[in-house]
């Protein structure tokens, strides 16, 4: 059956029509409401964020490197300050023509071809308006030359800026450390764009790493107004940078650069303290590099000049060396004995060594009858190894740590080593075997495992000479209060009794007494043995490296202590010898300044002059030692006459060859 045909009247068509408007009207209406409300969105919630887009579209920021805060000495004298230096940069988007521009700049500036392809390479990598580095501290005749001729460079930018100056030189090289670019990793870690600006140097070691936080500053800003191809169109207003803060130590920048004069060609230590406020008056280690140089980019041969120096000038001995004591550690042994009850008055007799068993431990002389006074004047091994044995390693190390060995202590300064006070227990876990009674005597007079820094040496006779146990300090702070020793005051003056006669009586430092009215040192050499005496020498010559190290310790004035001081002289032979004068002349600089200059003046004369004249001098010797022709190798006379017959009979043969006479060579005469 067929369906009848739909009729579509003009009523029906109207409504079909008007529902279509009305669907259609509702969707461009509902478009219209969703882009207002975008567009509302993007004008009022999103404004700020397309503010800053704008203008780093039309304004470009380059960060300004902020000046370091200055670090000074206890009287403000600058130890680390900034200078005006010279640098030209190249910002590569403004280049227009880079070949011609680098050529006219190598000639301006004198780059060497490494230095261009240097450039070249950090052009490339260059991303937008990031400066490149072309050359730093120039001269200003060579600055001017550049600004000169600026309008022939566009997109570079010769500009002033600020490096790191250490006046004193070597002399604070591993006090202060020094500055230098940073490294591809840092920036990864942190992402900060400050890393990446030509110029900005940070803390690589000693107090410029560790105090970085406060001597870094905040960068400022250099902004210029471009044109959406980078065009420059004006220069606008600069934000300045913030300047570091300003670090106060407690070192003597007068003393510290003496007692780095006054080592000379050694390799050894310093260190200085005011015993009555733990204040460190000076640390030095010579040898030493100079952060100058350092902080402005050394070369390979300077590096490997450094690194292969046998004195060790890149390593802070003060802290990071580590040296068997010797007999600067009786003092604590004589401590450890009178806790222990043993009577400073009774007498033990020195035949010239201590018989153990079937072996002998021999001490310096036949000192004959000897009590605690006597034997730390003239540091007679058999008593205190006696006395050593008697009382047992434990309490000699429980002495020992009460006055700072073994122990690493709150310094600013990184890599500190706080060395080996060895007991029972200690030889258990190190070795896995038992203490025997040849260790404790070793360990009395500061020799076997016994290991201590410079800077302990120095702690512990401050710790004597005030009784308390005085905690360092290199920052300049509010006065500190100490608790006592855990030795009695009596105890105490019997040791430090011991130690005025080392130096002022009939001791083994008499002939560095200090020639000062009223003013006594107290102190106690050591010698300390590299290795096992195998050669006629005994550790008192022959190679350097073999060489006993000379060790002293001394605090003044007896009476009333304020200064304490060690000083440690690698390979110097002797405490009496090496280490003995200096701290006579490092002590009399505190009283006496002119009588301690001329002193030094005259010594060094003997040695080349000043420290920077040896290091310059030291410098030109080696570059013009690895300058040098090889020279040749020497032939073995025996050698040379076989090559020399061979080729004669080489010879022979092919004459015969083509028969022709040769006449033979003689015998060859050796070189």
């Amino acid at each position: 059956m067929r369906r009848s045909p739909r009729i579509v009247t003009e009523a029906t068509q109207a409504y079909s029509f008007s529902r279509r408007a009305w669907l259609l009207g509702a969707a461009q209406g509902g478009f219209g409401l969703l882009l207002a409300g975008r567009m509302g969105w993007l004008a009022i919630a999103e404004n700020e964020r397309y503010q800053l887009l704008s203008e780093s579209n039309r304004v470009n920021t380059t960060l300004v490197p902020p000046r370091r805060g200055w670090i000074i000495d206890r009287h403000g004298q600058p130890i680390a300050n900034n200078r005006t230096d010279f640098r030209v940069d190249i910002i590569p988007e403004r280049l227009e023509d880079i070949d011609r521009e680098l050529a006219l700049l190598r000639v301006l500036i004198g780059l060497p071809p490494e230095e261009m392809d240097r450039v070249r390479h950090d052009i490339e990598r260059a991303v937008g308006f990031q400066p490149v580095q072309v050359a730093e501290n120039i001269g200003w005749e060579r600055f001017a030359a550049v600004s000169l001729r600026q309008p022939e460079l566009p997109g570079v930018a010769p500009s002033r800026g600020f490096s790191r100056n250490y006046p004193a030189g070597a002399a604070v090289a591993h006090l202060t450390g020094y500055v230098g670019a940073p490294t591809a990793e840092q920036f990864k870690a942190t992402k900060d764009q400050l890393l990446v600006t030509p110029g900005f140097k940070l803390g690589k070691d000693g107090l410029e790493k560790m105090l970085e936080p406060a001597l870094r500053g905040v960068p400022g800003a250099k902004r210029v107004e471009v044109t959406a191809r980078g065009k420059l169109v004006a220069e606008l207003a600069t934000r300045p940078d913030g300047p570091g803060r300003t670090q106060r130590l407690t070192i003597d920048a007068g003393l510290q650069e003496y007692a780095a004069r006054r080592l000379g060609e050694e390799s050894a230590s310093v260190t200085v303290f005011d015993c009555r406020t733990g204040e460190i008056l000076a640390m030095v280690s010579m040898p030493a590099y100079d952060p100058n140089s350092f902080s402005d980019g050394i070369s390979r041969s300077e590096w490997r000049m450094l690194s292969e120096d046998d004195h060790l000038p890149l390593m802070n001995k003060t802290l990071q060396g580590l040296y068997p004591p010797g007999s600067t550690f009786k003092p604590a042994t004589a401590l450890a004995a009178l806790s222990a009850g043993v009577d400073p008055k009774r007498v033990i007799v020195c035949n010239g060594g201590y018989q153990l068993g079937n072996r002998r431990f021999g001490c310096l002389a036949r000192h004959g009858p000897m009590t605690m006074h006597t034997a730390i004047a003239r540091s007679c091994n058999t008593y205190f190894y006696t006395v050593g044995r008697e009382i047992g390693i434990n309490r000699i190390a429980a002495a020992a740590r009460a006055l700072g060995f073994g122990a690493e202590h709150e310094l600013p300064l990184p890599s500190q080593r706080y060395g080996t006070i060895p007991d029972e227990a200690w030889k258990v876990r190190r070795y896995k075997q038992e203490w025997t009674q040849a260790d404790t005597l070793n360990a009395s007079i500061g020799q076997g495992y016994v290991l201590v820094s410079p800077f302990q040496l120095a702690l512990s006779v401050a710790r004597i000479a005030s009784g308390r146990a005085v905690a360092p300090a290199l920052l300049h702070g509010p006065p500190r209060e100490f608790a006592p020793l855990p030795f009695p005051e009596e105890h105490l003056a019997i040791v430090r009794a011991g130690m005025d006669e080392v130096v002022n009586g009939a001791g083994t430092a008499v002939a560095s007494r200090l020639q000062l009215e009223g003013v006594r040192m107290g102190g106690k050499t050591g010698t300390a043995q590299v290795r096992r005496i195998k050669d006629r020498f005994r550790g008192q010559g022959g190679e350097w490296k073999y060489r006993d190290h000379g060790l002293f310790i001394c605090f003044a004035p007896v009476d009333q202590p304020r200064y304490a001081a060690s000083v440690v002289v690698e390979h110097g032979m002797g405490g009496a010898r090496a280490g003995a004068p200096v701290a006579k002349d490092v002590l009399t600089y505190l009283y006496d300044r002119e009588q301690a200059m001329k002193r030094l003046e005259a010594l060094e004369q003997g040695w080349g002059g000043d420290i920077a004249t040896r290091m310059a001098a030291k410098a030109a010797a080696w570059k013009a030692a690895q300058d040098a022709p090889a020279p040749p190798i020497p032939v073995d006379p025996a050698e040379a006459a076989r090559r020399a017959s061979s080729a004669a009979t080489g010879a022979l043969v092919r004459q015969a060859e083509r028969n022709a006479p040769v006449p033979l060579s003689p015998e060859p005469t050796p070189p």
